[in-house]
């Protein structure tokens, strides 16, 4: 029913209890989820998940919090990015919340890397994930430099004031909520959940980060993405059933995944 657009299954806490993961997610009728890379150390343990369970999928990528792991070229994004179960770039993208003592020019490292993944998105004809975190400007200025409107993609748990998202949407990119959706005090980012286009929007958790409620300051687990979506159901006025349809659909179009056969 629905679908886990963003997490991270293989980070501790929930790799080592995979199965429960999964039998969770069955239990809360959460069908797929696309694990997301933050790193190309702990990579191989994504692509394990991803090859051992046939509705996990994986991405390629380095976060651009991650400052002192090993560099991506273009070209190691594109030769890992051929891997069966790899269906994006991602996740890339710029933060500046914790500056540390630096100055935004001091971050150029991240605009660079941020750039090397929309080229390998350009070469491999995957879309992008998108992270942005006090600096929405220069992601979307970037995004428009590099053109990452062909590959597309999706701004992953988004955050921001809807003007920043009717930039993003201009670019070809869809809009990913998670559980943020449902904190009382995020009206930002349940005015975007009103304002999507349908046709755009995806769901997500993050996990094991930003449970939704009634899970918050918890581990999160892909099988909470569907309180996600009932919530974001109740603000668009919509069925539970509408809504975990058109984002399902959404996400099989988006990463260019070949829809199950329904038994």
């Amino acid at each position: 029913m629905f679908v886990d657009s963003h997490c991270h299954i293989n980070f501790e806490g929930l790799g080592d209890r995979l199965p429960d993961v999964l039998d969770k997610m069955r239990e809360l009728q959460v069908t797929h989820a696309l694990c997301v890379s933050v790193d190309l150390e702990t990579l191989p343990s994504v692509l394990d998940i991803a090859e051992r369970c046939e509705n996990v999928y994986a991405s390629v990528g380095v976060h651009p919090d991650h400052e002192h792991m090993r560099e991506p070229s273009v070209a190691e994004l594109v030769e890992l990015a051929q891997h069966p179960k790899v269906c994006a770039i991602g996740e890339t993208g710029l933060d500046y919340y914790r500056l540390e003592g630096r100055s935004i020019d001091d971050m150029e490292w991240q605009r660079e890397r941020f750039r090397t993944h929309i080229r390998a998105a350009h070469r491999t004809d995957k879309p992008l994930i998108i992270h942005t975190r006090s600096s929405s400007a220069d992601t979307l200025r970037i995004m428009r430099e590099e053109r990452a409107e062909v590959p597309g993609g999706v701004m992953h748990c988004f955050t921001e004031p809807w003007d920043v998202a009717e930039q993003a949407l201009a670019q070809n990119f869809h809009i990913s909520l998670s559980g943020i959706v449902t904190f009382k005090k995020a009206t930002d980012v349940q005015d975007v959940a009103r304002r999507v286009p349908i046709e755009r929007l995806l769901i997500e958790t993050d996990s094991p980060y930003l449970a939704p409620v009634p899970y918050r300051g918890k581990p999160n687990e892909p099988a909470y993405v569907s309180y996600v979506g009932r919530h974001i159901a109740q603000l668009r006025e919509t069925t539970d059933e509408a809504l975990a349809q058109a984002t399902t659909d959404n996400f099989f179009r988006l990463f260019k995944i070949a829809r199950p056969v329904a038994h």
